[in-house]
């Protein structure tokens, strides 16, 4: 019996460790999962006679190397900061790992020493990175294969709440780890476009966006991801003169949150003094000038010259609440964050949506052609979220993979090769995965433009 030891049992595994108990019985696959909460691993695992749930400690060495020992392939869902402690031991036993998450510096620095041990490190297997990669690698080198060359692409995809389910004037609900969206983009993005190197520094990051128009779905924002240029190799695009990777909100969302990336309510350095005593009303007023003649609204709106649609975003969230916070010794996105959580968590009837499409502009036979590629894909329920499915299934079936001895690469790899691509995006079709390509497809005009924000052409 071969051993999968998941490590990580929060709301993006959970489709993952159901695809693989599913199918523990047919390839005779002991499931472990392992979480630092021991009743969440017991609840993924929910009794499945091929599973077992343990309490896990990442930081406990002796734990750590066992678990790994006994396994015969290690998939971690843990933050992406954690992962480096697994994978070393990985390549020290010659264990296979799987990963939804980007390769870091670390992980990257262990590709000879994985390569001489015969392991594979496979990341970037999830949602995005993951399904962007393989679905775009997919284009682009059947363009490749009739003679095509490729000048521009652009790939976006977004995490989204279900039309149906879209009941707040933000048009955005928690869909994954709430940490993240509130810290996301945070750094400098990096582009290449008409064969200019361009950067978008944090501070300016939701005031700059792409209008994107998405067949079934409507129009959505899109700004820029932290590194596009690191993809042009991987992608086989090594000199192309435009590469543009974005993640999509709904329209006015951008405006909005650029408040408080503007105010620094997303800084996550520092702690905020004096927090248990204030309400949200002090919070965001300790961001804001003194001014005994203003109210807090007035200051925050001449401020930053918000408009009435902004500000009203900002009171349906309870920024002005003369409520207490609750909170002691926290930093600024913490804050934030415990305010989010409270008004755009997924209720229990609603459903989430991931929203990807790929633009590729190319050059054929001496002509200009283009094909725009989308995937539109909604959740099932809580459990069984659109963002969990999609970053779950494509870890699931690359570990499916991987044991079966159908991927046999060495090193620390992203799913940009054939053998990867190919059977993972053919199993995940029979799951409803179906990417609509239009060719020629122009964007209409009607964009609901906002004036505020900078629409890069």
């Amino acid at each position: 019996m071969q051993c999968i030891l998941v490590v990580g049992a929060g709301r993006s595994a959970s489709t993952l460790i159901q695809y693989l108990l599913d199918h523990s019985e047919l390839n005779n696959w002991q499931v472990i999962v392992g979480d630092y909460d021991l009743s969440l691993a017991e609840q993924k695992i929910d009794n499945h006679p091929n599973g077992k749930a343990i309490q896990f400690d990442v930081f406990d060495d002796e734990q750590r190397n066992d678990a790994i020992r006994n396994a015969d392939i290690i998939v971690s869902m843990l933050p992406a900061s954690m992962h480096i402690l697994l994978a070393e031991d990985c390549v020290f036993q010659g264990k296979n790992m799987v990963t939804a998450s980007y390769v870091s510096d670390e992980i990257a620095a262990l590709n000879k020493k994985a390569t001489e041990k015969g392991v594979l490190l496979l990341n970037e297997i999830g949602l995005d990175p993951g399904i962007d990669h393989m679905s775009a690698k997919k284009v682009i080198d059947q363009i490749h294969s009739k003679g095509g060359d490729i000048h521009t692409f652009k790939s976006f995809c977004g995490g989204l709440v279900a039309p149906q389910f879209d009941t707040n004037p933000w048009n955005y609900k928690f869909t994954w780890n709430p940490k993240n969206v509130v810290l996301a983009g945070q750094g400098t993005a990096q582009f290449i476009r008409n064969g200019q190197y361009k950067y978008i520094p944090y501070q300016s990051l939701f005031s700059r966006i792409e209008t994107i128009d998405v067949l079934d779905a409507g129009f959505f924002e899109g700004y820029a991801n932290r590194d596009s240029l690191g993809y042009r190799e991987a992608y086989d695009l090594e000199n192309i003169p435009t590469i543009f990777r974005g993640t999509l909100r709904k329209p006015g969302y951008c405006e909005a949150w650029n408040v408080f990336v503007q105010l620094g309510m997303t800084d996550d350095s520092y702690e905020v003094s004096g927090l248990s005593n204030m309400t949200w009303r002090d919070f965001i007023n300790s961001f804001l000038v003194f001014d005994k003649l203003k109210t807090v609204e007035e200051k925050l709106q001449s401020h930053l010259s918000l408009s009435d649609e902004v500000m009203s975003k900002l009171k349906w969230l309870g920024v002005f609440e003369k409520e207490s916070i609750g909170l002691e010794k926290s930093t600024p996105a913490q804050v934030l964050q415990k305010l989010l959580e409270s008004k755009w968590s997924l209720e229990s009837k609603d459903k989430d949506m991931i929203v990807m499409q790929h633009q590729f502009h190319y050059r054929l036979k001496g002509k200009e052609k283009s094909l725009y590629s989308s995937l539109v894909l909604e959740g099932k329920d809580q459990i069984h979220t659109a963002m969990s499915m999609t970053v779950g299934l494509p870890v699931a079936i690359a570990t499916k993979l991987i044991l079966q001895g159908k991927i046999q690469l060495l090193g620390v790899q992203i799913p940009v090769m054939k053998e990867v691509y190919e059977p993972v995006l053919e199993e995940l079709k029979s799951f409803y995965f179906h990417f609509r390509n239009k060719a020629g497809l122009k964007p209409t005009n009607t964009y609901p433009k906002t004036s505020k924000l900078h629409f890069d052409k």
